[in-house]
């Protein structure tokens, strides 16, 4: 029997809602359509009764499974909107997460008022979008992705290609927990967004995020501020004099990520909140 639009749209509805709840369930059946047909939301809207082929119906059906099974939609998609950029997403990167805005924000904010063509490096960039953000809001900036995963780095690069960013922006291997190379050279910041789930919270993490995003992208230490401590003391070599660092960090860390500043010779600037009114991202200056 041939399927509309309408129907495959309803039958995946139908199913994620034993999982999700209804508004969600929609939501995301709308999004697997588009994404396997082809066609924009306004599109499927439009064209409801428009026949789909007996492979569209299959390709629905095994990402529909992949979903009930706990799957994040974003790597069932391949896909993730950040900052106003869809970028790549793959089980190798962490999905960007609007709470990233925060430190998105207080960097570009600070950036705006730098030196002409600022050199920002990007520590622990994952999919690249905290880089590739402020790039697409400072216009001259020169901008480092650095990551100590491969796979990590291949999909930033990817990133950098879709964003048509290959002329300001870079990606280099570069581990957090190590003493910065002297090829790096000096920046006017360093943001970083990274892991900083504790042991114990590793346990507790929902299915979704333990079973498929990477845990060395999530695992911060014991106390989850290893990244902070090796950061704040090491990187301080790759920043130039009156330089700033801008973390993100976990809810309830911001008192210790700033003592930690503080006590490598920062001088913290500003703290900001997050969509949900959460304390999330701080800026400071080497003094």
């Amino acid at each position: 029997m041939v399927k509309t639009l309408s129907e495959l749209y309803t039958d995946a509805r139908r199913s994620l809602s034993m999982r999700e709840d209804p508004q969600f369930a929609g939501m995301y059946a709308r999004q697997l359509v588009c994404h396997v047909t082809g066609r924009t939301q306004e599109q499927f809207l439009a064209h409801r009764d428009d026949a789909v082929s007996d492979r569209e119906c299959a390709q629905m059906d095994a990402l529909v499974y992949r979903l009930l099974q706990g799957e994040p939609l974003a790597y069932v998609l391949g896909r993730w909107d950040f900052y106003g950029m869809t970028l790549e997403v793959t089980p190798d990167v962490l999905i960007p997460r609007d709470d990233s805005c925060a430190l998105a924000e207080l960097a570009i904010k600070k950036a705006l008022f730098l030196d002409t063509s600022p050199r920002i490096l990007d520590l622990c960039t994952g999919s690249g979008c905290i880089g590739l953000a402020i790039a697409q809001r400072v216009k001259d900036a020169r901008i480092t992705l650095g990551d100590i995963s491969e796979n990590a780095m291949a999909v930033a690069k990817r990133n950098i290609k879709g964003q048509k960013l290959s002329g300001r922006v870079s990606c280099m291997k570069v581990d957090a927990l190590s003493e910065p190379p002297a090829f790096l050279g000096k920046f006017d910041m360093i943001v970083s967004n990274p892991p900083y789930v504790t042991e114990r919270e590793m346990e507790q993490l929902d299915h979704s995020v333990k079973d498929y995003e990477p845990s060395l992208a999530l695992y911060g230490g014991q106390d989850g501020l290893d990244f902070y401590r090796s950061i704040a003391q090491k990187f301080q070599k790759a920043l130039k004099p009156g330089g700033y660092l801008c973390f993100e960090f976990g809810m309830g860390q911001g008192d210790d990520v700033s003592r930690i500043l503080e006590e490598n010779g920062y001088t913290v600037l500003e703290r900001t909140r997050d969509f949900n009114d959460i304390e999330r991202a701080v800026l400071a200056q080497i003094r």
